[in-house]
């Protein structure tokens, strides 16, 4: 028996969760890649991971920057990324469930 989605909830399954999995793994990257550019084990002038900084800040910057004015920096350490997957992670377990059921 096939299952029937309202447009409401076609658009939460086919797009709103499909976005909420790749800012979560974006968020990840750009985690990452800022380690690894701290260590020194990438170079930030390589063209490759230049592109990929360019990237990941442009997408998760809009989000992170209020975050931070909010959240103090705790002794150098920036925790606005944890709080952020921590929020994609309320949207993916309870918002997208909700619109399901409601939609």
């Amino acid at each position: 028996m096939p299952l029937e989605f309202s447009l409401g909830q076609a658009l939460v399954v086919y797009f709103l969760a499909p976005i909420l999995n790749l800012l979560w793994i974006i968020v990840i990257v750009s985690v990452v890649l800022s380690w690894l550019v701290s260590f020194n084990v990438v170079n930030p002038s390589n063209q490759l991971v230049s592109m990929i900084w360019r990237l990941t800040n442009t997408v998760t910057e809009p989000l992170l920057g209020p975050i931070r004015r909010v959240l103090p920096t705790l002794g150098g350490m920036d925790f606005s990324p944890v709080v952020l997957l921590l929020l994609i992670s309320f949207a993916q377990g309870y918002i997208v469930p909700m619109l399901m059921r409601v939609l």
